[in-house]
């Protein structure tokens, strides 16, 4: 029996997640580690042609990211049911949701200790900001804020463009973003260079940020989630990071944003969420609210399968 597109991509989404569940983050050999080198050598050469404008950090994106489209595309090519093993890999290799949790964990248990150093070396791994000076509440609150944005980078962003584009449109969106995180910040640097990667990244988060955003507010506390977004959002920087973080916040009562520390600058940033300064628990929810968030998103297009089912008066489970 043949099989409709959104049960096709249901198997392949519910393949993926499992692997990732399973197996979490390749410890050796990561492909997204290869990449970074990948890119960095491409940002060598072009910035030793061209420079550091506009164009240049265009060019060198395009010649980061594109030929591993090809290369993915062509492995689905290669015979009628390619496209089953390379898109579930392609999927496991974008999800970070094992990972995250894990790194959250990490974090909550020296915090919940008593551990302040141990805390703030373990969320030093996953924040650019200065982790070095931060007291508990500090150590919590970059901690929640992290596993709320990167909710919607490692998991949500990544199953949205593979719905929408299959394995080739996971891999388009993971290396975008990944390159957004090398090239994307307004420092001397990159202010030029990462222009078009920050662009690109923004543009292809446009609409998973909010469809992050809008899980949040289901699974948590939506009133207030709802009213932080709409009020604090378009306060913040980024573009898609506020609502995801705002409605984050405010789906499980607590008080993010406020002063932060990067590149060695002080940052002053606005408040995001509503409630009690962020504790170990706060970190929890946040990956309780991812972990919802991603079962809700599989119901959803699983139940959009057995509908297709249904209309086309196929034989269904």
């Amino acid at each position: 029996m043949l099989l409709s597109l959104p049960t096709v991509l249901a198997l392949k989404m519910a393949a993926g997640l499992l692997a990732d569940r399973l197996f979490g983050e390749v410890r050796r050999f990561h492909p997204l580690v290869g990449f970074g080198r990948w890119a960095r050598a491409v940002e060598a050469t072009v910035r030793r042609l061209l420079g550091e404008q506009r164009f240049a950090g265009a060019l060198a994106w395009a010649l980061a990211v594109l030929p591993w489209a090809a290369l993915a595309l062509w492995l689905r090519g290669l015979h009628p049911l390619a496209h089953w093993p390379v898109d579930i890999v392609l999927l496991y290799f974008a999800l970070g949701g094992r990972s995250l949790a894990e790194h959250a964990e990490a974090i909550a248990v020296p915090l919940d200790a008593g551990d302040l150093d141990e805390a703030r070396r373990r969320v030093g791994w996953i924040v650019s900001r200065d982790t070095r000076a931060l007291d508990a509440e500090g150590v919590a609150r970059a901690g929640t804020e992290s596993v709320l944005e990167n909710g919607n980078d490692a998991v949500f962003g990544a199953l949205f463009w593979f719905l929408l584009g299959g394995g080739v449109g996971v891999l388009l969106f993971r290396l975008a973003n990944t390159l957004d995180a090398m090239w994307g910040y307004r420092t001397p640097r990159y202010l030029h260079f990462g222009w078009a990667a920050a662009r690109i990244d923004d543009l292809l988060n446009a609409a998973p940020a909010r469809l992050t955003a809008l899980t949040y507010a289901l699974l948590g506390d939506t009133r207030r989630a709802l009213a932080c977004w709409r009020a604090q959002a378009p306060a913040w920087d980024s573009p898609n990071a506020g609502p995801v973080m705002a409605a984050g916040a405010g789906a499980i009562g607590v008080a993010l944003g406020g002063a932060a520390i990067y590149h060695g600058e002080l940052e002053q940033r606005p408040p995001l969420g509503e409630g009690p300064p962020p504790d170990a628990r706060a970190i929890r929810a946040a990956v309780s609210l991812v972990r919802r968030g991603v079962l809700l998103w599989w119901i959803v297009t699983a139940a959009m399968a057995l509908a297709v089912l249904s209309l086309a008066g196929l034989p269904h489970a």
